[in-house]
């Protein structure tokens, strides 16, 4: 299995991942889309269909939250973002036709309506990464720039949103701020260390949210009915207990994601991504069976020797 250029390259040019730690770093993110909400109802009706309070979000908050099958199952991850006449839903970009056959399903007669925006995001992280989004808006005063929170992001992340054709003004100014590009090497050991698994990479239809590790970050336990919810607090009534769950994974040499995760002679797990990180060396997370998800347990990854890790590894600074 090829190694993946994340855990080849990370450790060639590691400024953005200083960056991220101790000032500002960023990229676009190209494989996210935009669906608008709009209606007198849309809070109402999403509060009904996402896993997470969306409700209650004023005009600049913003929230994750996850859309769930009647089964439990993740139809995608998401970040809702309110703005004073809509409701923002970002996702992956390939999950947004998805999403909104799925919510079309459940409107029935809510007075609410759906729009995919073009917008490009970017994302900006670390202890300035503030004020260098600060430095956007105020760059491109009267164009239609949004930003938010990025919980999803590691190291204190946030979002820009952009018209398109914007990226490179976006870009110049975040450049102009001191903050510095991030490759996607550096942002998989960031995101490995603070276990920030994404949707289409590390979390898919397959998953319940339990198995994510993510439950409290991504759904209300004291709010009310939603797709899926049934099963959600069918489980966390259980005890939680699931065959598998998202682990971090401590090894002696780099791996490729996909690499099977054995112990005692059997597949225990896969790997779903893997970095070198400059601060810990060759990590990953993936899921592992309840067998051997236990903190120190020795396995092998793809013939390296490695022990599961509780994430995150460690944790934002």
């Amino acid at each position: 299995m090829a190694l993946s250029p994340s855990a080849r390259d990370v450790a060639r040019d590691a400024s953005g991942y200083v960056a991220a730690r101790t000032g500002a770093a960023f990229l676009p993110l190209p494989e996210r889309g935009i669906l608008e909400v709009k209606g007198p109802d849309r809070a109402k009706f999403l509060q009904a269909m996402l896993s997470n309070e969306v409700a209650s979000l004023a005009p600049g908050q913003a929230r994750l939250a996850a859309l769930l099958t009647v089964k439990g199952h993740v139809q995608s991850l998401l970040r809702v973002l309110a703005t004073p006449s809509s409701l923002l839903l970002e996702m992956p970009l390939d999950r947004r036709a998805a999403v909104e056959a799925t919510l079309q399903h459940y409107r029935v007669a809510a007075p609410v309506r759906f729009a995919a925006l073009p917008h490009v995001v970017f994302g900006v992280l670390g202890p300035k990464a503030e004020d260098a989004v600060r430095s956007v808006v105020a760059a491109l005063a009267g164009r239609a720039v949004t930003q938010a929170a990025g919980d999803d992001l590691p190291a204190r992340g946030r979002v820009v949103y952009a018209a398109p054709g914007d990226e490179p003004a976006v870009e110049a100014a975040l450049l102009a701020a001191g903050a510095v590009r991030l490759d996607r090497a550096s942002l998989d050991a960031l995101r490995v260390e603070e276990g920030r698994a994404w949707f289409g990479v590390d979390v898919s239809e397959d998953q319940l949210l339990h198995e994510t590790g993510m439950l409290h970050e991504y759904a209300s336990l004291t709010k009310g009915c939603y797709l899926g919810q049934e099963v959600v607090a069918r489980l966390e009534g259980r005890g939680a207990n699931v065959n598998r769950v998202l682990r971090g994974l401590v090894l002696e040499s780099p791996v490729a994601a996909g690499a099977v995760v054995s112990a005692d002679g059997a597949e225990v797990g896969r790997v779903t991504t893997s970095a070198v990180s400059p601060t810990l060396g060759p990590v990953a997370m993936g899921y592992i069976r309840r067998t051997h998800y236990e903190p120190g347990t020795a396995v092998v990854v793809d013939g390296v020797a490695g022990k599961v890790a509780p994430l995150p590894l460690r944790p934002s600074e």
